[in-house]
């Protein structure tokens, strides 16, 4: 996308975003914190889910109710494999990505159980036109969104996964799919807020309330998985310097209150 593109669909969530805010609710106007979602609509967003061409917003699953951006499954009687994505329209490369969110109800049935409490934000992701029509996940990485109820439950948040991707932690490139945070388990329904770091092909940081509880580098495609090795032929680089962000349709509803994007330079 053009950076004019790029500056006319910013200029357009951030102004309905101001529009729809009391002015306590705003912020300072030099704080450079854009919003993504304006509170009210989609605009800005669109949808593709597997086995569906881009732009149709399966079952109304991606909606916004009570200002907040909401995965909702209501209208299914099962999941049935129907992975989505919402992909704001346009692409970043260095940048603060703020969002808060909270899971809520129970997940879709027929969903596997991996994706309980289980969302994610990709990003240096693939633009919906170029995925396959059945096509679960974007070439991306996703940091991902974990929750559980049970006070006794080890499952830390704020891990990354890679879907057609690799990344390097202290060095080394790794090839596996997901890798844990330190991070603590996020427990019930209260708002989180979640901080992405990403500099370019740089390092990468995931904070969770405030605190750091994962850092890694180098994002490149993974010339093993047949979606990145089709866009490395139409001659996408192995380093992974910008791409699309999105937010997931896994199975289990969850809401954001907000999404907000800070541009940083890549060495800042």
């Amino acid at each position: 996308m053009s950076g004019r593109r790029i500056a006319t669909a910013l200029a357009v969530a951030a102004g309905a975003a101001l529009s729809c805010a009391s002015p306590a609710e705003r912020g300072p106007a030099d704080s450079g914190w854009l919003p993504l979602f304006d509170g009210a609509s989609l605009s800005g967003w669109t949808p593709k889910f597997s086995g569906h061409a881009a732009g149709d917003n399966v079952a109304d699953t991606f909606r916004v109710e009570d200002g907040l951006l909401t995965v909702s499954y209501d209208d299914y009687d099962s999941f049935d494999g129907r992975f989505g994505h919402l992909f704001f329209d346009a692409e970043f490369s260095s940048y603060d990505l703020r969002a808060v969110y909270r899971f809520v109800g129970d997940q879709c049935a027929g969903a596997p159980g991996w994706a309980w409490r289980n969302n994610g934000l990709m990003f240096h992701g693939q633009t919906p036109g170029t995925m396959r029509d059945d096509q679960d996940f974007p070439v991306s990485v996703e940091a991902q969104l974990l929750g559980h109820t049970d006070p006794a439950a080890d499952r830390p948040n704020g891990g990354v996964c890679t879907p057609g991707t690799n990344v390097a932690v202290d060095g080394e490139v790794r090839q596996d799919h997901c890798i844990s945070s330190g991070g603590p388990t996020t427990l019930g329904d209260g708002w989180v807020e979640f901080v992405l770091k990403v500099r370019g092909t740089g390092r990468i940081e995931h904070w969770i309330d405030g605190a750091l509880v994962h850092a890694y580098e180098a994002p490149q495609l993974d010339p093993r998985d047949e979606d990145a090795a089709r866009l490395m032929a139409a001659g996408a680089p192995l380093l992974l310097e910008r791409g699309t962000i999105s937010i997931q349709a896994e199975s289990h509803p969850i809401q954001f209150r907000t999404i907000e994007l800070l541009r940083v330079p890549a060495d800042g």
